[in-house]
Order: C-alpha cells, then structure tokens, then sequence
C-alpha cells in the first residue's frame, strides 16, 4: 500500500512540570492501576507523530494527566487517512506492561495498534513492511483501555513507536488519551518503583472496573 501522508513530525514545544493541582482526598486508598503509571518518565518535548492534523496533538494526548483522561480536549485526529505513528521515547529505560488508551465507541475508533520498541528510524512503508515487536487490536469503546504487553518483549525499552494501522471505517482516527504503565530503570539499572500521586476517587474504581477484558494481542509474521 502506498502512503502519500504528509510527514508531521513535529516536536512537542513548552509543557508544563507540576502535578496540575491533584486532590488527596483518599490518602490510604491509591488506586492500583496508577501504581505503575508511567508519566514523568517520558520525555515529552521529543515525542513526534506523522500524519495528526494539527502539531503537537499527539505529544498533547499523552501529557493528560490519570485525572485528565476523560476529557474530550485536547484530542488527536489524524490528517490524510486513518493511519496514524507516534514516536514517544523515555526519559530512561522501561519495562512495559501495558499500554493505555482512551478513544470512543465510534468508527474512527483505533482497531489495529502495531508497536515498535527502540526504533527512531520509523516513517509509514517501515511501519507497515516490518514485523512488529507486537501487533493489538484494540475494542471500540469509549472506557480506558489497559492493553497488556508481552513482558519479555518490552524488558528493555528506552522508546516506543506506536503505529495505528486502520480504525473501525471512519476516514480518520481520533484518541483523546495514551498512557504507559511499566517499572522505569534508573541508571544504575535497578527497577524503581513508580507512585503516580493522585489519591483515587470511587468513579476511577468503577472505571477500572470496566476496561475491556481484552487478551494481550499475538505476534504476527510477515
């Protein structure tokens, strides 16, 4: 298949660093799923995405917060097609468990998510040609989607490209959050435990309750 996108690859420009004001109502009572959350171990400023409609959507996306996952804006969208590929790389080494999205119940929901790991070579032919580290196929649903990934293949992650390859049959493909969750690696190479603070509130509970029982998706050949 041939791709005439047009290249957007842009760096994210000016984010900020505080906790966005987050309330500890429920000290003693942290959500599990955000025990792992990988947030301020991305390098923001460098994630790039070909093919969003407008820069810096993708890098904007991914900057939301666990407390702004459920907000519509900012959104991505892709520009020519339905296709888009993210570049995110760590401020350090990860090890991957899951990847986290939030898109919608319609047909510009993603349907196939192909992931790359420490590759900074990747445009749409490369993407679509080579095998992928693993291939997703995500549900079309509105609910935060937590996507485990093969452990083994993921042990030693310093950047991730995350290539959407088709959507459920809209011309474009939206997502209004992308999260990590994984243990960072500092540079003596020992795992650290990553706390993200924000005390739950009983409606992330029930969120997490209703993310897809989705399997962790195979490995295909070429």
């Amino acid at each position: 298949m041939s791709h005439n996108h047009d290249d957007h690859g842009h760096g994210h420009h000016g984010h900020g660093d505080d906790d966005h004001g987050h309330s500890h109502d429920h000290s003693d009572d942290i959500e599990p799923a955000l025990q792992t959350l990988l947030w301020k171990q991305i390098d923001f400023e460098s994630i790039r995405t070909l093919n969003e409609s407008e820069t810096d959507q993708g890098a904007k996306v991914v900057e939301k917060t666990w407390p702004q996952r459920l907000e519509a804006e900012p959104m991505l969208e892709s520009d020519a097609d339905e296709q888009l590929l993210m570049f995110v790389p760590f401020t350090g080494v990860v090890k991957l468990h899951s990847i986290l999205i939030r898109s919608s119940e319609d047909s510009s929901a993603p349907k196939t998510l192909k992931l790359f790991s420490n590759r900074d070579d990747l445009d749409f032919s490369a993407a679509s040609d080579l095998q992928a580290t693993q291939t997703l196929e995500l549900s079309q649903t509105s609910q935060v989607q937590d996507l485990p990934v093969k452990r083994s293949l993921f042990g030693n992650t310093y950047n991730l490209n995350l290539f959407i390859e088709d959507n459920y049959g809209d011309d474009v493909t939206r997502l209004f959050w992308i999260g990590f969750k994984g243990d960072y690696m500092n540079l003596n190479r020992e795992p650290v435990e990553v706390l993200y603070e924000k005390a739950a509130n009983p409606k992330d509970h029930t969120l997490v309750q209703g993310v897809s029982d989705m399997a962790s998706g195979t490995k295909h050949g070429m």
